[in-house]
């Protein structure tokens, strides 16, 4: 049997829809509160629930429990890795972050949790997840307002660029990854991807002369790109409602993207899809444009 955890989120409902889609596998999920039927109660801040919730998984895929202070994400997932040795589970699939992020805050709790995964009696699989196309999107969506006006797109991402990757182009591989990993179990052997942790970097590299072009296509008008220092962008972010650890994330992503360190140089994405990696640049021009940000829009303001 296949656990996917964190099922109400958007990679590991895609993980569970994937596996479930198949057919020839027996597939639970969990959620922080479960249902009672289908969907198992794991909750990560409650680990009396992990235990009983990974009860007869051969295989866990463990989507990382992020969104939280460090010290919050540590616990949650060492919890998770103790029940899952309790629970007799014998391959753990976990989401990571690909190694061009090391240096950013967001990789401590990413490779802790490696670390610790990797000295339980159970197998691993890691898979190094790239960063998600939505950054670039999100950018340009927020940036959009002000440049549908002023007809510059400001940030703080320097001459540097960041690869990214669809979701669902993840989400694909850890089906994959866990399909084989569940078949090899049945068949009575060591998966292959046991030990293995893949970099699924995206084969996409975006700064911000390219959100600028993507505000551009999306608005129907000349869109220039202007970096501003970091100190500007953390004043800008004071008052967006960010939590103190996000902002603190947020600029280390600028600060690496800056520094010319989140642009891939290989990847193992291409070598597990079916098929070609999703084109991401599309997807950006229409999150701005879905945002109500094409040109008609703009004239009415």
């Amino acid at each position: 049997m296949i656990l996917v955890t964190g099922i109400s989120g958007a990679l590991g409902s895609l993980i569970f829809d994937g596996l479930s889609a198949r057919g020839d596998l027996e597939v639970v999920g969990g959620t922080r509160r479960g249902d009672g039927t289908g969907r198992r109660r794991i909750d990560f801040d409650d680990p009396a629930t992990l235990v009983d919730g990974f009860a007869g998984a051969d295989v866990l895929v463990f989507v990382s429990a992020g969104y939280a202070e460090d010290d919050v994400v540590l616990a949650r997932h060492g919890a998770a890795a103790d029940a899952a040795a309790a629970a007799g589970v014998r391959h753990v699939v976990y989401t990571s972050l690909a190694s061009s992020g090391d240096l950013m805050s967001i990789a401590l709790a990413h490779r802790w949790t490696e670390a610790r995964l990797a000295a339980a009696p159970f197998d691993v699989t890691v898979l190094r997840n790239g960063l998600y196309a939505e950054v670039p999107a999100g950018l340009a969506a927020a940036g959009a307002v002000s440049a549908a006006s002023t007809g510059v797109f400001a940030a703080a991402l320097g001459t540097g660029k960041v690869s990214v990757v669809a979701r669902e182009d993840l989400a694909d591989v850890a089906t994959r990854v866990a399909a084989d990993i569940d078949n090899d179990l049945a068949a009575g052997r060591r998966s292959r991807h046991a030990g293995q942790a893949y970099e699924l970097e995206g084969i996409t590299a975006i700064g911000g002369d390219d959100i600028a072009d993507m505000i551009s296509s999306a608005l129907d008008r000349p869109i220039e790109y202007r970096a501003v220092s970091l100190a500007q962008a953390r004043q800008d972010l004071a008052g967006s409602g960010l939590e103190p650890y996000q902002l603190a994330h947020t600029i280390s992503l600028f600060s690496n993207v800056g520094a010319g360190l989140l642009e891939a140089t290989s990847t193992d994405l291409t070598t597990l899809l079916t098929s070609e990696p999703r084109p991401v640049r599309e997807a950006v021009v229409e999150v701005v444009k879905a945002g109500g940000y094409q040109s008609q829009s703009i004239a009415t303001k």
